[in-house]
């Protein structure tokens, strides 16, 4: 982030938190953001207390730092709504130009609360759980020189062997995110839905597909010089020759709280540029 944007960020948050202290709220400012934005007259806390304490989380800034906080605040009951300072903005709403006004209809009960399901993925190594983590968005097996090999199954049945740059395996959130510029389908928020989207398929025909939430995907990575699982793209661990990467979905959701007047589809609309 330049200077100008965090100048402009720290602004936003200094006037955020006077109106809410202004209007009788309590307000906690996460530790390392107090600091970076010089906002130490109010109490902190750190990221993982955050759910201990608030009963809401304002999350400012980007997407990225959405799908931080709230893999976060997985294990918190507390909804999330966001300020968007970041480019898309797909999963923070509120615009820092009418953020006063609407969280002021918010937080007088003019909301619509959304749950999110997350992605739950283990890597199995040698019989062996090495791994767990969760993503809001997406699951991603990538290779890192040349072309990988895995094998997927569904339910305990065979799909294919593909060969290419790796796949994305994304919760309906994620669908606008990286599976969408892999040429993966839109999904809405509300289905029950994972999709599969290969990356660069050396194969032509193999094209992304959909499956129930509630199926088990197990990948096996068959061959590759160099890979890695990421879990939203901020998260990665390095794989081996024979992993299995078995990915549900997580027993937990993410509740993500929109203004009143929040349509799904003009989200879309104005963030891609539909006509």
């Amino acid at each position: 982030m330049n200077q100008s944007a965090l100048q402009m960020m720290q602004a936003d948050l200094a006037q955020l938190a006077q109106h809410l202290t202004a209007n009788n709220i309590e307000v906690w400012i996460e530790e390392n953001t107090a600091q970076h934005a010089q906002l130490l007259q109010y109490p902190t806390l750190l990221l993982s207390e955050v759910g201990n304490v608030v009963d809401l989380a304002i999350v400012m800034g980007g997407d990225g730092t959405m799908l931080s906080v709230a893999r976060s605040l997985i294990d918190a009951d507390v909804p999330l709504v966001g300020v968007n300072r970041g480019r898309f903005g797909f999963l923070t709403d509120l615009r820092a130009e009418e953020m006063l006004k609407q969280m002021d209809c918010i937080l007088a009960g003019e909301y619509t609360l959304e749950p999110r399901m997350l992605l739950e993925a283990q890597v199995i190594r040698q019989g062996h759980k090495m791994h767990c983590h969760y993503a809001l968005n997406d699951i991603v097996i990538k290779s890192g020189l040349r072309l990988i090999e895995l094998e997927v199954e569904i339910d305990q049945n065979f799909v294919y062997k593909q060969r290419s740059d790796g796949l994305i395996i994304s919760t309906p959130t994620g669908t606008t995110a990286y599976a969408l510029s892999a040429g993966g389908p839109i999904l809405h928020p509300n289905l029950e839905a994972i999709s599969l989207v290969p990356i660069c398929p050396h194969t032509l025909s193999n094209r992304p597909i959909a499956v129930n939430s509630h199926s088990q995907i197990e990948v096996t990575l068959m061959q590759f010089d160099e890979a890695q699982l990421g879990f939203d793209g901020q998260f990665q661990v390095a794989l081996e020759v024979g992993d299995k990467i078995s990915v549900n979905r997580a027993q937990k959701t993410i509740s993500l709280l929109h203004p009143a007047d929040y349509c799904y589809f003009d989200m879309l609309r104005n963030k891609l540029n539909w006509g």
